[in-house]
């Protein structure tokens, strides 16, 4: 005899993955919409699934969106034109975002980057202070850091706080990258900013300004990446800018 407890529209040869698939990418009316209905070109459903995916890959990004800034700072032995105040406030707003996100208990897919940013950002500050040959200052900053943040994640912290920290991060964000871009027009170069970071930085903000919408509906978290995109512009189109000039050039045409 049949069994016709399942889905009357039948089953799906994506079945096995149902689970992965609904768990990451969709709801369950989406599923049976593109696979058992066969309706594609569903709107809302698309939008959902877009968002998804582009969330899930810009954490994917993230993991080492960073790692050529990290890898040029090393390779170096300097820290030559970056500013360690425009970490530190960049820094703020990651961790606004990231303890926001997390107090609100929006899904991983919408802000699960803030997480690998700001371990790669702390990286970067500590970094900067080591070859500035300051290296106690550096480890004082990442004690500070860091219980500062178990402070901000624990209950004793209102939820008024963490929404004032996220709205903060709008000045914080324009400040940190205006000194960055101050910083590049007076070296006249943009010294060991790693230029893939910075763009992989501007298309990640470009692309949650659409995700934060759509998987969390926050105008508040969406305004936040609207600033991040246009400030990480401003500091792309310097490194274009300053493409062919390089800290060693300045040096000796200053010498000569």
């Amino acid at each position: 005899m049949e069994d016709t407890s399942g889905d009357p529209r039948g089953s799906s040869f994506l079945d096995p993955l149902r689970g992965i698939l609904v768990a990451y990418f969709m709801p369950e009316r989406c599923y049976d919409k593109f696979f058992l209905d066969l309706d594609f070109l569903d709107v809302p459903c698309l939008k959902i699934v877009l968002s998804k995916a582009l969330g899930i890959g810009i954490i994917l990004g993230s993991v080492l969106v960073k790692l050529p800034q990290i890898i040029k700072l090393m390779g170096a032995r300097s820290a030559e034109g970056l500013s360690f105040n425009s970490v530190l406030l960049e820094l703020l707003a990651i961790t606004g975002t990231m303890v926001y996100s997390m107090s609100n208990k929006f899904p991983f897919s919408a802000w699960g980057e803030a997480l690998f940013l700001m371990l790669q950002t702390v990286t970067i500050g500590f970094l900067i202070q080591h070859y500035g040959r300051r290296t106690s200052v550096g480890l004082f900053f990442l004690v500070i850091y860091f219980s500062l943040l178990a402070v901000l994640l624990s209950p004793v912290t209102p939820i008024s706080v963490v929404t004032t920290m996220q709205a903060s991060n709008m000045p914080a964000i324009i400040i940190g990258r205006l000194i960055q871009a101050v910083t590049n027009f007076r070296n006249g170069h943009t010294g060991q900013l790693s230029a893939i970071s910075v763009f992989l930085l501007f298309a990640g903000s470009l692309a949650r300004i659409f995700t934060s919408l759509q998987e969390t509906g926050d105008l508040l978290m969406a305004l936040t990446y609207v600033i991040s995109s246009t400030c990480n512009g401003i500091i792309a189109l310097q490194v274009l800018y300053y493409w062919n000039s390089h800290p060693e050039y300045k040096k000796k045409k200053k010498s000569e």
